[in-house]
């Protein structure tokens, strides 16, 4: 495993209940994860898989669920073949979701380790920028 650690962060004009419901609901996923098919129970030890197509290229992504505490942190490991490393541990990252109540509504910080490079950390946190951008509309159309 490397330091290198992506981090991004984004305010959600809804409650963390709302925000959770919105990340952990299979049929809302596809909307802020690149349009991926995403499947999970989301229990501690469950697997989690992502399906779909990005860049032009499809891929079949997946990790194990590793924390689940609803509605403050959601953490799991995630492998992706477009990465063109190995299928082996020390090629995963964990993504650690964290929700916490704001003046605004919730704020959400996700961090994504075990970035190989600097640029590769920031590559990945542009992306999940992206994401937390999408979340924040999926979530405000919940309300609440």
């Amino acid at each position: 495993m490397t330091d290198y650690v992506s981090r991004s962060t984004t305010d959600i004009a809804a409650l963390p209940h709302t925000v959770w419901s919105a990340l952990v609901n299979p049929e809302l996923a596809g909307n802020y994860m690149f349009g991926s098919t995403v499947a999970s129970d989301f229990q501690p030890g469950s697997p989690i898989t992502f399906r779909g197509e990005y860049e032009g290229r499809s891929f079949e992504d997946h990790g194990e669920i590793l924390e689940a505490d609803e509605p403050r942190l959601l953490r799991y490991t995630h492998y992706s073949p477009l990465s063109g490393q190995p299928d082996v541990p020390d090629s995963y990252h964990t993504l650690t979701f964290t929700l916490e109540e704001s003046a605004r509504g919730t704020r959400v910080t996700l961090t994504q380790d075990n970035n190989p490079t600097q640029e590769a950390a920031d590559h990945s946190t542009a992306n999940w920028e992206r994401v937390l951008e999408a979340l924040r509309v999926t979530a405000e159309r919940l309300g609440g």
